[in-house]
């Protein structure tokens, strides 16, 4: 079969060509130096102010779009043994059987006492039975109360979102990205426990569920770096990682976003700390936008005062531009302007030729989307980590990255804190309007990943990830919170810690 590439596939099948370069890793970001560690009676300022600055709508950013088959890959490599004979005693999937009777899905209609292996992990990956296997994370039982609730991941976001995420009237809304295969069983969840939340909680939801937009699936290659091509003799395309939510998020009408993922929950009694640094974050982004806007609207100020005027009054020298940029009182302000950079937001500033220049490139780091992102100690959990980073034009800034995007394992020598996604955005510039988000991607952040479809081997293009290059241009603010702020259930197992046993 024939099929026509466009000069977009093409440029992707470039990429697997050349990759992506190394960024250029300064330090890693660490208490005093890149990451904020917050007292206790700043915490509380930061909350006053999240109750009490003014802001053009708030909404919760959920990514829920993967099924949970990662979740459970040690249950399907459990059940693939057993099948053929072999024991699993030691494995995960091992525990996994002996401990059924403390996951929130457990009953015993489903497992009855004395099941085998093969009844207790087909039961729960595969139909009949839960086809957990084949689900998204969100509409999983996560946690079983005292009282006999089960509550899925997506039913805590809506717990929490109603703790920290209300609007002044009362409304909670949450934009949660799905699959369209899954949307109904989003649906289904949700309606399950709305009318039961808001009577409880005294809250309405406006929920919304979108999909990342198929136009940001990438071409997949073979280990060749020819395009992979499926049965029917067609190019696979593959979604492009969660980087493509970078154009989701781009849609959103609020100023002020909260992000985290659908699997980063934990049991109600964890709500109220997990619901304290949460604010504290969304008043520091507040206060951060604040303070941007304060120097941006005194850099107009000088802006304004720009005419054609004889100044000097040297003969020859009539219509001579009237600079304010130059007096000593708007070079002052510039020199404020670039501490604040250096000590808050860890941007240097290369030297200006002029003082024209340097007003505009000041303006020009200033008026961009904020974000300030929760990190926790390093405690040997997977995730991406703070970093100070030089870029092209010569400034440093702080950046989230992943491992794939740090080529030598020493950089990683004196890292304290790690990125648990768990971030907090302000969207808006200082005039009200929306940041085309788009861009301030930086387009050489991408990843490459070996994949495999239908046992064959892939290489598969990402993005910039959504919280490292897709946001790689934005004002980033790395904050302390708590390590019980952070309960990702990556593995099934991780369903058996304490933040997870209700």
């Amino acid at each position: 079969m024939k099929y026509n590439l466009t000069s977009k596939d093409l440029s992707q099948i470039e990429r697997f060509a050349k990759g992506f370069p190394w960024l250029k890793i300064v330090a890693p970001a660490t208490p005093g130096h890149g990451v904020e560690v917050l007292s206790d009676s700043q915490v509380g300022q930061c909350i006053n102010y999240s109750r009490s600055a003014a802001v053009s709508g708030r909404v919760k950013f959920v990514p829920a779009s993967g099924a949970a088959s990662r979740m459970f890959k040690d249950l399907f490599a459990g059940l693939a043994a057993v099948r053929d004979g072999k024991s699993i005693d030691g494995t995960p999937a091992a525990k996994f059987v002996s401990s059924i009777g403390k996951f929130a899905f457990y009953s015993e209609e489903l497992f009855p006492e004395g099941a085998s292996d093969e009844k207790v992990l087909s039961a729960t990956l595969e139909t009949p039975g839960l086809g957990y296997g084949s689900k998204p994370k969100g509409v999983l039982a996560f946690h079983k109360y005292s009282d006999g609730e089960i509550r899925t991941a997506f039913a805590e976001h809506l717990v929490e979102a109603q703790k920290y995420m209300r609007d002044s009237d009362g409304t909670a809304s949450l934009v949660v990205t799905v699959s369209p295969e899954h949307l109904e069983l989003f649906k289904e969840a949700f309606e399950q426990v709305r009318p039961s939340f808001e009577e409880r909680y005294g809250v309405r939801y406006n929920v919304e569920f979108v999909f990342q937009d198929k136009s940001t699936d990438t071409i997949a290659v073979d280990p060749e770096g020819k395009p992979f091509l499926k049965e029917d003799g067609t190019p696979l395309f593959r979604p492009a990682g969660h980087g493509a939510l970078i154009y989701n998020l781009n849609a959103l009408e609020q100023e002020l976003v909260s992000i985290k993922n659908i699997d980063n929950v934990s049991c109600e009694r964890y709500l109220d700390t997990t619901a304290k640094y949460k604010e504290a974050l969304m008043g520091r982004a507040l206060q951060l936008r604040d303070t941007i806007f304060g120097y941006l609207e005194e850099l107009d100020k000088y802006e304004s005062m720009k005419t054609y005027e004889p100044y000097p009054a040297i003969p020859g020298y009539n219509n001579m531009l009237y600079d304010p940029y130059s007096t000593p009182e708007c070079q002052e302000l510039c020199r404020d302007i670039e501490d604040f950079l250096a000590r808050d937001l860890c941007v240097t500033m290369p030297i200006a030729r002029s003082c024209s220049e340097r007003v505009a490139s000041l303006r020009g780091k200033l008026n961009r989307p904020i974000r300030v992102c929760g990190v926790v100690r390093n405690q040997g959990e997977p995730g991406g980590g703070p970093f100070i980073i030089e870029g092209g034009d010569g400034t440093t800034s702080l950046q989230i990255l992943e491992g794939a995007q740090i080529k030598d394992a020493s950089s990683l020598e004196g890292a304290t804190h790690f990125n648990p996604v768990d971030l907090v955005c302000c969207l808006r510039d200082y005039h009200g309007n929306k940041f085309d988000l788009t861009r301030y991607v930086d387009e050489e952040t991408g990843f490459i990943s070996s994949k495999s479809y239908q046992g064959r081997e892939l290489r598969a293009l990402e993005l910039p990830g959504l919280w490292n290059g897709a946001m790689s241009d934005w004002n980033t603010l790395f904050v302390e919170v708590p390590l019980e702020t952070f309960n990702p259930v990556k593995t099934v197992l991780d369903l058996l810690r304490p933040a997870h046993q209700a």
